[in-house]
C-alpha cells in the first residue's frame, strides 16, 4: 500500500484546507472533516463553530445530525437480526405487523432496505398539525405515526421489487421492525450491538426529551446574511431515517469496524455492498441505481466506493469510502447551503488521481 510522505500529507492538508477555507470562522456554523487512509487519520480538522451561544471550535468530538447518513446504522441494525436468526430478508411486512393492510403481503424486509418497496412517503401523508403549533409547543412526528399512517393507506407507489424508489419511509418502518423483533428500543438496540460494541461512546440515536447528545452542534440556515439556528423540523424525531448524532472520532471506529468485518462476517456484510437488480431501475437524475442495504455503490472514476449523504434542516453529511483504495472521506457539517458530497470528492481526487 502506498503510504503519503510527511512532505505530501503537508501539500494534502493545504490543498484541503483551501477547499474548506470558507469554513473557517470564529462566527459561523462550519465543517468536521477526516480522511483515512490505511485505516490512519491522514487529516482531521474542524473549522466553524458547533453554534452561535457557545461559540465552541468544532473538532473531532463534535456530535452531528447525520440525518440519512443514519440509515447504515439502520441497516447493520436488521443485519445484526438476521445474523441472530430472528429475522429473514424473505420476511413479509404483514408477518412482523399483522395489522398492516394486505398491500404489505408482498412488501419484505429486502426491499425496505434497498429502497423497492414502494411505500408512501411519509412526509407527504402527514396532517398539518405538525411542526410550531399556536401556543408555540413545537410538534414532531414520531416512529410509531409513521408505521399508523402506512397502516391507513391501501396500496403502494408502484408494484414492490419492480421500481427503486428513495424511501425514508421505508427505513422509519426498518426501525419499528429491529425494535419488534428484538423487544428493546431502537435506540437502546443500536447501542448495545453497535455503538458500545465499537466504543462509539458519544453516538446515539437523539429523542428530544429522552436522551442528550453530548459536545453537540446545532444546524443553522443563512437568511439575509444572517446565520439562523434551524436544528429541528417536524420529521427530525424519526430514528430510523436519520436520527443518529456522532462525531468523526466515532465514525473512524465504524469505518474500522466495516473493514475489519467486527460486527458480521464478510460473506454476512456483503448484501449490503450489493447493488440491487431491477429492470430500468433509475435514479431521480436518470442513472442506473446503484444501491445495498444504506449505502450507494455507484464508482467514482473508475474506483469502487460505498457512499452515502445526508440532508435535513441545517446539516449536511457525507462518507465516501474507497474499500480498493484503503480511503475514507467524512464531511458533516452544520450549517444548509452546501453540498458535502462535492466537498469530499474534491478530497479524493487529491488522493485518487495521484495513485496514493
Amino acid at each position: 500500500m502506498a503510504q503519503l510522505s510527511f512532505a505530501a500529507e503537508a501539500v494534502a492538508s493545504e490543498k484541503i484546507d483551501a477547499i474548506f477555507a470558507g469554513f473557517e470562522s470564529n462566527d459561523a456554523p462550519g465543517a468536521a472533516v477526516l480522511v483515512l487512509k490505511d485505516g490512519k487519520p491522514t487529516f482531521q480538522r474542524g473549522y466553524g463553530i458547533t453554534d452561535l451561544r457557545s461559540r465552541s471550535k468544532i473538532d473531532e468530538h463534535t456530535n452531528f445530525r447525520l440525518a440519512s447518513v443514519s440509515k447504515q446504522f439502520t441497516a447493520m441494525a436488521v443485519m445484526l437480526l438476521v445474523h441472530d436468526g430472528k429475522l429473514h430478508y424473505e420476511d413479509r411486512l404483514t408477518q412482523i405487523f399483522p395489522d398492516f393492510p394486505t398491500y404489505g403481503n408482498s412488501i419484505t424486509i429486502r426491499n425496505l432496505l434497498n429502497h423497492t418497496s414502494g411505500l408512501l412517503d411519509y412526509e407527504d401523508l402527514m396532517p398539518k398539525p405538525y411542526g410550531m403549533d399556536a401556543q408555540g409547543n413545537f410538534r414532531q412526528i414520531q416512529d410509531l405515526e409513521v408505521l399508523n399512517l402506512l397502516e391507513k393507506q391501501t396500496r403502494a407507489k408502484f408494484v414492490p421489487g419492480s421500481r427503486w424508489d428513495y424511501s425514508n419511509s421505508g427505513y422509519v418502518i426498518l426501525g419499528q421492525v429491529v425494535e419488534k423483533v428484538s423487544g428493546e428500543s431502537f435506540g437502546n438496540f443500536l447501542h448495545d450491538r453497535i455503538f458500545a460494541t465499537l466504543d462509539m461512546d458519544h453516538t446515539i440515536a437523539y429523542q428530544r426529551g429522552k436522551n442528550e447528545v453530548s459536545n453537540r452542534a446545532y444546524g443553522y440556515t443563512q437568511e439575509n446574511g444572517a446565520w439562523v439556528e434551524t436544528d429541528q423540523s417536524p420529521t427530525s424525531a424519526t430514528l430510523g431515517d436519520g436520527g443518529i448524532y456522532s462525531s468523526l472520532s466515532d465514525l473512524a471506529k465504524w469505518d474500522a469496524a466495516l473493514q475489519h468485518h467486527t460486527l458480521l462476517s464478510e460473506s454476512e456484510i456483503q448484501p449490503a455492498f450489493t447493488p440491487v437488480q431491477v429492470p430500468g431501475v433509475q435514479e431521480p437524475n436518470g442513472k442506473p441505481a446503484a444501491y445495498g442495504f444504506g449505502w450507494f455503490l455507484n464508482p467514482y472514476k473508475g474506483h469502487r466506493r460505498m457512499w452515502h449523504y445526508g440532508e435535513t434542516v441545517g446539516f449536511r453529511t457525507t462518507i465516501q469510502r474507497f474499500p480498493d483504495d484503503h480511503l475514507t472521506i467524512i464531511v458533516l457539517c452544520n450549517r444548509a447551503g452546501v453540498v458535502p458530497k462535492d466537498l469530499a470528492l474534491k478530497i479524493a481526487d487529491l488522493f485518487l488521481a495521484a495513485g496514493r
